[in-house]
């Protein structure tokens, strides 16, 4: 049973751990030049390396089908540039949407193809057959099988200060390494001309990879004031969570 997850950011990660320990055979599309943020636990930087491990799982960039098919046998997670669902020709009988657009999409439902929404955007019957709650707290991870998820918050969860943002469009040069202790006020990156300093001390949990070209206002990095680095490498409660949550809705959905 393949199963095709949308996105490979550190949720989209997240996820694939869980179901590629589960048995599950995991493949990954994205695009050209993903822009991650916590590249440290995210698979999309196998598009740039041309190979990435998260927690002792490996994903690899995969340029046809029968390397795609070569990679499972080997315990690797493919991951294919598709930036549409049309350009994907390897089989999958679930779908996992989990790129975070945050906007309602259209998908074309199939009974053959279970399709699970992660987060705002997605309603039960409309475009997903089954939708993971994506917002901390109490229902973080549950699985609805009617409805929608909570609405987008547009604001970052814990102390917003900590999500680094492009002051300006441009190209972005990191000056500090994901993992590296900063102090407030310290430079961590440049868009363009235009400084981005830490607001507090701690250390950099995310940075989007360097050279890339943004647009104002995109998250760019992510400062964690709990100043430990080791955190850097492992997939986040959250990930995990909505993991749980999409295993218990295809488990559910199979029975």
């Amino acid at each position: 049973m393949n199963v095709l997850i949308r996105g490979g950011g550190d949720i989209a990660s997240g996820v694939a751990l869980r179901l590629h320990r589960a048995g599950y055979r995991v493949f990954i599309t994205e695009l050209a030049q993903p822009l991650a943020v916590r590249r440290t636990v995210s698979f999309s930087e196998a598009v740039y390396e041309g190979e990435w491990t998260v927690e002792g799982i490996t994903a690899r960039i995969a340029e046809s089908d029968s390397e795609a098919i070569g990679l499972f046998q080997d315990g690797i997670i493919p991951v294919l540039v598709a930036p549409d669902l049309e350009s994907v020709s390897l089989d999958y009988s679930i779908l996992i949407d989990a790129r975070f657009k945050k906007i309602a999409e259209d998908h074309r439902l199939s009974p053959q193809i279970l399709t699970i929404g992660l987060g705002p955007g997605f309603t039960t019957g409309v475009n997903c057959h089954a939708v993971i709650e994506t917002n901390r707290g109490h229902t973080l991870g549950r699985v609805y099988w009617e409805g929608s998820a909570l609405p987008d918050t547009s604001s970052p969860e814990g102390d917003p200060r900590r999500v680094l943002r492009a002051p300006t469009d441009g190209i972005i040069t990191a000056h500090i390494e994901i993992g590296q202790h900063v102090e407030g006020g310290q430079e961590v990156a440049k868009v363009a001309e235009e400084s981005v300093t830490s607001p507090f001390k701690g250390i950099v949990r995310g940075m989007i990879r360097p050279g890339l070209k943004v647009s104002k206002g995109l998250k760019i990095g992510d400062i964690d004031s709990r100043d430990d680095p080791n955190l850097c490498q492992l997939v986040s409660d959250k990930a995990l969570a909505i993991g749980g949550g999409v295993l218990e809705a295809i488990l559910c959905y199979k029975k």
